[in-house]
């Protein structure tokens, strides 16, 4: 039987998926290709790709087995001759590509720059949590997953008063919407505590501005994403991992082998209204204004798509270094849906919208897994590189 490992590496931008590492061994009368992808994409294949796999099996006379675990992948392509075995394997390369570019197959792993690390920053972005959501003890080990108006709620009450009310007295607030505008009217009417006694913020409200714990950021996992990445076998991933470590020399003259500090204050969205957002951020300014932060993360990014690990519509894009707070993405449905709901962040606005959260240096980049993290609660993490923490004296 001959036997070959095929890998389909690199997936360049604007070139098919070809067969690499390939290793044959002489046997009898079949032959035998195995290719390793992400469990992920062994779903979406099986999923999407019955009829491609059918119509395979029947033009090219081989047979396609899927075998899989939460820790390896394969496809097997069995046929009774060599040129019908490659044939296959190239065809599946396609339907793997295909799926690869497309919204089915997430993003697997992304550059981060960690701001996680910073403790006071974390407290902070607790506190934040805590009191828009009306928690008054940290939330920081549970689950948070993994444009602008000046219209705004103010009944009177700040939310971290919420638990300072008396027992006597329960709160609840009542959003009334008037009209297109986006004017609206509070009532207070009685509410529920807590198991605790203490007072919190309606849910209902809550509800009806769109907010819920799951679309916060978690704060121990803090960064700003540099470039979002689709790794989809073994293979991929240490490619990803050696360029990263390759290019540490070139980063930090980029940087001018001094350390970047910068600065989050305020609060932005992505796009659209304050009243309808969908992702709110702290916008970052590097202290000193020179734009070696900038550079630096070009130079990683261009290292990437030489090395034919970033899809070309994530090439195209313009990089825009932002810290996310809150992303409607995240929001957790009782059913699985495309559709992203936005949330009314005015309120928001109007009492952080001019937040200073703190300078704070960058110290290191990292090539993130999406989905797992380590036990600090920060994504794992696959490579990294140092940044300059102090000026290099020569």
């Amino acid at each position: 039987m001959l036997r070959r490992r095929s890998t389909f590496l690199p997936l360049r931008t604007g070139t098919e998926g070809g067969a690499a590492d390939e290793t044959a061994v002489a046997s009898g009368e079949k032959h035998s290709v195995s290719i390793e992808v992400d469990a992920a994409l062994i779903r979406l294949i099986q999923r999407k790709g019955g009829a491609a796999q059918q119509q395979i099996e029947r033009e090219t006379g081989v047979e396609i087995k899927f075998s899989s675990s939460k820790n390896d992948s394969q496809i097997v392509v069995e046929g009774i001759s060599s040129e019908s075995v490659t044939e296959a394997s190239k065809r599946i390369g396609g339907v793997i590509e295909e799926i690869v570019k497309s919204p089915s197959l997430d993003y697997s792993h992304f550059i981060s720059l960690p701001l996680a690390i910073h403790p006071e920053l974390v407290e902070k972005l607790e506190n934040f949590q805590n009191s828009i959501l009306g928690c008054s003890t940290s939330s920081h080990d549970g689950n948070l997953d993994s444009d602008s108006s000046e219209d705004t709620l103010d009944d009177g009450l700040d939310t971290n008063d919420m638990g300072k009310i008396s027992e006597s007295t329960n709160i609840d607030v009542k959003l009334e919407v008037q009209d297109e505008k986006g004017h609206v009217s509070v009532r207070l009417n009685t509410a529920d505590t807590n198991s605790s006694g203490s007072k919190l913020p309606s849910s209902s409200v809550l509800s009806e501005l769109g907010i819920d714990r799951s679309i916060f950021i978690k704060p121990r996992t803090f960064h700003l994403t540099v470039l979002m990445l689709k790794l989809w076998n073994k293979d991929r991933v240490a490619a990803a991992t050696e360029v990263l470590q390759k290019i540490s020399s070139k980063v930090n003259a980029a940087l001018d082998n001094r350390p970047v500090f910068i600065s989050l204050k305020g609060l932005e969205c992505m796009r659209g209204s304050a009243a309808k957002a969908r992702v709110v951020y702290a916008p970052i300014e590097e202290i000193g204004g020179e734009g070696r932060l900038l550079q630096a993360c070009q130079v990683i990014i261009q290292s990437y798509v030489e090395a034919g690990l970033v899809l070309e519509k994530d090439a195209r894009q313009a990089l825009k270094l932002h810290a996310t707070l809150m992303n409607a993405r995240h929001r957790k449905r009782k059913k699985r849906t495309r559709k992203v709901d936005g949330f009314d962040a005015r309120g928001i606005f109007s009492r952080y919208g001019s937040e200073d959260w703190g300078n704070y240096l960058i110290k290191e980049a990292h090539l993130s897994k999406r989905f797992m993290f380590e036990e600090s609660g920060y994504y794992h993490c696959c490579a990294s590189i140092p940044f300059p923490e102090s000026m290099q004296v020569e």
